[in-house]
């Protein structure tokens, strides 16, 4: 019972109290990509610990025994233990954690083919009204609102109206090119759709909502950021404060879009990337953060 206590405190100060504090930090939009390891090593650790609450709820036993088996055990995870005045504990008591492991794992398998369905859709409609464009390796519309968006996936493909090709200069107009294609390359729509997983499941959860804000803020400044070691500052920033209105069909990523506003204040103020001891003490936590849960539930006395 021990266990289940510490676990349960933990979770619930990953669940609400680490996202108001990392929301309310400045480093993330320095270094958006580390940010999201973190958005995403929170979610993870969460679950997890959430998963071995309800297992030693299920369980109240002290688990202790040598070799594989007894280190299993010492971890709070066996298949025999007993639960005092009851039968062996098998199969049912290993099935509530484990749905609480495994679905968001469903929610996320579903959000990806749902996505796909829909840019598929969205693809077929682009194969009877657009043109390809050799020249900039993207598919023109005829449409005079300035708008460009990317469609990810397995057969990516990027958009521009004949608005913005009217509009921007081939500065700006490669700069926006080279955003979209940041979020190609770097699979953002995997990040963004397991941020919407774990939001779905726990939607009552500050670190759910949290989460899925930022991490869609937090890609558009990775791409933003990819852009800029190509391409002129000036280029990106005045191609987004034209377009800032600009927004894009379900599962594609847009240049414009209701944060536009915040992108381009942190382009124009002069930042300095995170000193590398900042990047080491923020990777390692990501990656430990996850790793908590185990140990709290392994811990000796925590039976």
């Amino acid at each position: 019972m021990t266990a289940a206590l510490a676990l349960g405190c933990y979770a619930a100060v990953i669940g609400s109290v680490a996202p108001k504090a990392l929301a309310r930090s400045a480093w993330p939009y320095r270094a958006p990509g580390l940010a999201v390891a973190v958005w995403h090593g929170l979610a993870l650790s969460f679950t997890i610990a959430l998963a071995l609450t309800t297992y030693h709820l299920v369980t109240p036993t002290w688990h202790l025994h040598n070799g594989m088996s007894g280190l299993l055990r010492f971890c709070g995870l066996t298949f025999d233990v007993r639960i005092p005045g009851t039968g062996p504990v098998g199969v049912p008591a290993i099935a509530v954690p484990a749905l609480v492991a495994l679905l968001p794992l469903a929610c996320f398998a579903h959000e990806l083919l749902r996505a796909r369905r829909v840019r598929a859709r969205h693809r077929g409609v682009l194969d009877m009204v657009g043109r390809r464009s050799a020249r900039w390796r993207a598919t023109v519309l005829d449409h005079d609102t300035p708008a460009a968006y990317c469609l990810p996936g397995r057969r990516p493909r990027i958009v521009v109206s004949a608005g913005a090709l009217k509009l921007l200069s081939p500065a700006q107009l490669e700069s926006v090119l080279e955003h979209e294609r940041a979020h190609i390359a770097g699979r953002h729509h995997l990040v963004l759709a397991a941020t919407e997983a774990f939001a779905r499941v726990f939607r009552w959860l500050p670190l759910a909502r949290e989460a899925r804000t930022q991490t869609a803020l937090l890609l558009e400044m990775a791409a933003d950021d990819r852009a800029l070691r190509r391409h002129p500052r000036e280029a990106l920033v005045s191609a987004l404060y034209a377009m800032a209105a600009g927004d894009a069909p379900g599962g594609a990523f847009s240049v414009g879009g209701p944060d536009a506003a915040v992108r381009l204040r942190r382009m124009l103020e002069a930042r300095r990337r995170p000193h590398p001891a900042l990047r080491g003490v923020v990777v390692a936590a990501a990656v430990a953060v996850p790793l908590l849960p185990p140990l709290l539930g392994c811990a000796p006395g925590m039976g």
